[in-house]
Order: structure tokens, then sequence, then C-alpha cells
């Protein structure tokens, strides 16, 4: 788009003051065209200038100069160039530039926005990961659009990307649920059954009691082992879980279970290969890893002195396996409770001779629901929280995904129950998608009215007003938009353009008459309206929104 062959004239540009001795090749792949931060800077700006002068030791608006010079001569895709500040170079692309973008997006339609810069890079984003004690809370439904976006986004930039769902159904937490299970069970069948002290209390353990009276009628009354209750609550678990996810919309690729790794030995394996560099060592009963020998800031405990290991030794075995596996960028999207862990198992692997700086975590905050300005604190059903089920019945997966994208991970998101069941233009999810509802209502019309799309026709020259010319700027945003997000890990950056985008075609649709009585501008705006859809599809459909075609 114009950002590349921005970029590539600034290249070419760069080389010819080497050929021509203005200054050496020591700056090449140092400097970079991107939009500057305020708009009345231009389009773009290019920081090659100061580049120069730091490694030429020479005045950056000299090498400025002479950039801008060369340049202004490009008009074809240049309108004006300016030197600002200590030396950047502010761009301004010419308004014909800026009408290619409605040829590039026709051409490319569904594919618009897609790139191969990941190159096939093989890619494990590991996210959800919750144990099977229980139905999805909206904390686990977050991580899970979170994952599923990035995963999405990464695969429309080249890479090869594996969905992993790693999970534990040994120890406590699970005899416990067991526990919980047979107390429900025997209390179905009239027999009195003390309730675990610190059992699962939610109305779900009911429902698999009542699924095992079912099947098992009283066979299971005298039976004193918890292990068949946990196994039976772990199987509708599961199925629970599953069913949450793909009324998201999410499929995992795989499903890999912690205990495989102990029965494969693969755990003592890594202690033993700690102890053999010297970073294992036994203290007041229990195992310690030497972390402070690889980093950070104190040792710590990786087998209780109850034999029991701490999360970070299968961790740091599990993440080993996803090397082994042939995986290249290791993703984990986790819960903020589980920063203290991370750098540890990091240092593990770092430990172990396998690049730990491949391995990157992004930690998300939890949800607050509100409804009436107040704090929605406990489920009313299912559980002792509000579950990813009940937010879907109240409100949608749409909305739900919308929402949850809507902040950065790293900050508090707050769930506004009243706004996002609205169907108003002040719920954000509402906005977007009756944007691009708007857009398939107009372009019917046009059909209806012998118009049809008219992109075969259109003189783009024609959208000379400042709205349509914002609104391309837009579009040709998108394929490094979608770039950034997907390398940065960030599909927030996706909601915000969207939203952006919405905002200003509503604005043009309430200014402007697409469809008038100079045909040749109708056919230019609809040229325009039907790339619009194509953006607005393309992106909804990269985080895993529908397009809705009415509303």
């Amino acid at each position: 788009m114009i950002r590349t062959r921005l970029k590539e004239l600034v290249d070419e540009c760069f080389q010819h003051g080497v050929d021509n001795g203005w200054w050496s090749e020591a700056a090449a792949g140092k400097y970079v065209v991107e939009a500057p931060k305020h708009k009345n800077q231009g389009d773009f700006a290019t920081n090659l200038a100061m580049v120069l002068a730091g490694i030429e030791k020479g005045n950056p608006r000299e090498f400025a100069g002479r950039i801008r010079d060369w340049l202004a001569d490009h008009t074809e895709l240049i309108n004006s160039v300016d030197i600002a500040g200590p030396g950047f170079v502010n761009i301004r692309v010419a308004a014909a530039a800026w009408h290619q973008v409605i040829a590039t997006v026709a051409e490319q339609g569904e594919r618009f926005g897609y790139g191969s810069v990941g190159g096939g890079r093989k890619v494990m984003v590991e996210f959800v990961s919750a144990n099977p004690t229980g139905p999805l809370s909206i904390g686990h439904g977050r991580q899970a659009i979170l994952g599923d976006s990035i995963a999405r986004l990464l695969e429309a930039t080249g890479h090869g990307v594996t969905r992993e769902y790693y999970y534990n159904d040994a120890g406590r937490q699970m005899r416990i649920l067991g526990e919980s299970t047979r107390a429900r069970y025997l209390e179905l069948l009239g027999e009195s059954a003390p309730f675990p002290e610190d059992g699962y209390q939610g109305d779900y353990i009911y429902d698999i009691a009542r699924e095992l009276v079912e099947e098992q009628g009283d066979a299971l009354k005298n039976e004193t082992s918890a292990a068949p209750f946990t196994a039976k609550a772990e199987q509708v678990i599961f199925r629970m879980i599953q069913s949450s996810l793909h009324r998201l919309g999410i499929e995992f690729d795989n499903f890999y279970n912690e205990r495989s790794l102990y029965e494969a030995g693969l755990v003592d394996a890594v202690v033993a290969d700690l102890r053999e560099l010297g970073l294992v060592y036994e203290q007041e009963g229990a195992t310690w890893f030497r972390a402070s020998s690889c980093g950070q800031e104190q040792d710590r405990v990786i087998i209780k002195s109850s034999g029991e290991p701490t999360y970070r030794l299968p961790d740091i075995a599990y993440h080993r396996e996803k090397f082994r596996r042939g995986f290249e960028w290791l993703i984990n999207v986790l819960g903020s409770d589980h920063i203290a862990t991370v750098p540890d198992v990091v240092a593990g692997l770092t430990a172990l001779g396998l690049a730990g700086d491949k391995v990157t975590v992004v930690l998300h905050q939890f949800v607050t629901l509100l409804r009436d300005g107040k704090q929605v604190k406990m489920s009313t059903r299912r559980a002792t929280f509000i579950t990813v089920d009940e937010l879907l019945d109240e409100v949608g997966a749409d909305v739900v995904r919308f929402y949850f994208l809507m902040r950065k991970p790293e900050a508090q998101l707050e769930f506004d129950l009243n706004l996002a069941a609205s169907q108003s233009q002040e719920n954000p999810v509402y906005y977007v998608q009756y944007g691009y509802a708007r857009l398939c209502s107009m372009l019917r019309q046009a059909t209806e009215r012998g118009y049809g799309e008219g992109a075969d026709t259109a003189d783009y020259r024609l959208l000379v007003e400042e709205e349509e010319i914002e609104l391309l700027k837009l579009m040709g945003a998108f394929p490094t938009l979608v770039e950034q997000a997907a390398l940065n890990l960030e599909p927030h950056r996706m909601i915000f353009y969207l939203r952006e985008l919405a905002a200003h075609f509503h604005s043009y649709y309430n200014k402007h008459r697409v469809i008038g009585e100079n045909r040749q501008l109708t056919y230019a705006r609809l040229a325009l309206a039907t790339c619009l859809k194509t953006v607005f599809g393309n992106g909804l459909k990269m985080i895993g929104l529908n397009a809705p075609e009415t509303m």
C-alpha cells in the first residue's frame, strides 16, 4: 500500500545519496517511514535525516533538505514534503495516490489486509488452560477471546498457528471435585453425606450427580473412592467448557494434559538436567531451583517438602516439549495472577539451552460486570462466579468478543451490561456492525436502481471531499495495522481501528449523498462504499466477529 511505496521511495533516495557521496551506507535499515503522531504533521514521516546525522556527524536539517528536494520531484505519489523539528521529514501524499487504494482493495477483495510477514513460522498459542473443575468464568472468557484473536491475526499474517489448551486433571482440586460430586450423588439418593469443607458449591455439581444417578442408579452408593465421581465430573465439565468455547467461535487444535508429562518422565528429566548443571539443590526437605544464578532475584522451590511439585516445574517441562515439537514462537495468554511464575519458567528454559526469549506472555487483568452502574458480584445459578455462558445468554457472542477486546489486556475491563444489550449507536459493537449493514443496504439500493456497484466504470478522481480522502487513508492503513496488531499481539488495535472507520463512515454518510443525480459521482462513491464494505468485513472476520448484512 501507500506506506510500502513511500518506504521504497525513501530507500531509493537513500541509495541515491550513497551513490552521490552525500552519506555512507551505514544507515541502511536503521530508519523508518511511519505515520506521525499528529495529523497536521502530514500523512507519513521519516527519521532518515536524524539517523544520518547521528552516524555521519552532520547537521540533520541539511540532510533533511537533500531528502526533501529529492522526494518532492516524485509528484505521482507525493503532494508536498516539509522539514519539522530537528530534522523529521514530513510527507503529504498526493490525492491521486489515495485514489489507487480503491483499485487495490477491489483487486484483493477478501484477501485485502492479509499478508505473509509470518513466513510460515510455527507458533504455539496456549490459552484458557483451565482445569476441568467447573464452567468457564468471565475471566477465562476474556483470556479465550484474547488468545483466539491473537491466533487469528497471526494466521492472517502468514504464521503457522496451533491453538493449545493445557490442563491438569489430577491433584487436590480434582480430588475435591470428585468428593463434591459424590456428596451430591448420595444426597440425591436420599443418603446423608458430609460435603467437603472446601468443596465445589455450584449447581453444576448437582447436574453431574443427576447424570450419575440416571446412568448408575444407586450402584455407586457404597463406593469409597472418589475416582469414578472425579472421572464423571471431568467428562461433563470438559463437555461444558468445549460447548462454551464453541459458542464463542473458538476451536482448539490440541488439548495437552499435564499428567502426561509425569507419565513420560519429562518432569523428572528437567530436575535431573538442572541438577547436572548445578542449578538444583535440597534445603529444608524441599528441592530448589537456583534461579538466582539465572538472573532472577531469588531461588525458587520446585518440589515441596511433601514431594508435590510447584507450578514452575511442570511448566518448564511443558515448554521444553513445545520447543521439541518444533514451535519457534511460544505465546501464552495468562491471567495477571501468573505474573510471578513466568520469569522463573523462562529462566529454567534458558538454563536448559532453549531460547527463552522466544516465549512471549500476554497477561490480562480481570473483568468487572456492571448493571445500572453497580457491580454484579455473583452468579445466580451455575457457580459461585459469573460464567461465560451466562454472559453469552444475556448479550451474545459478538458483543462479548468485542467488549473483551476493547481494552489492552493489561487494563482492567468494566463490562457495562446495560450498554452491551442496547441497540443504539452508543453501543460500540452495534455502531461498528451497523456500519457494515448500512453499506450492504446502500449497495442493494444501488443495484435495485440500476447502478450495480459501479467499480468498473468509476472515476475515482471525483472523490475529492475531505471525508472521502480520510476514508481512503484509513483503508490504506489497514494492512499495516493488521501486521502491527499481529506481531505485537495487540488485537485491541483492530477494535480501535474499526471504531474509527465506523465513525468516519457514519459521519460521511450523514453529510454526503452517495446515490445522487450525478451518475458518475455516484459510481465513484459506490466504488468507495464497496471497498469500505470489504475492509469492514475483513476486519471483523480477523477477530472472529460476524458482519451482519441487515440490522
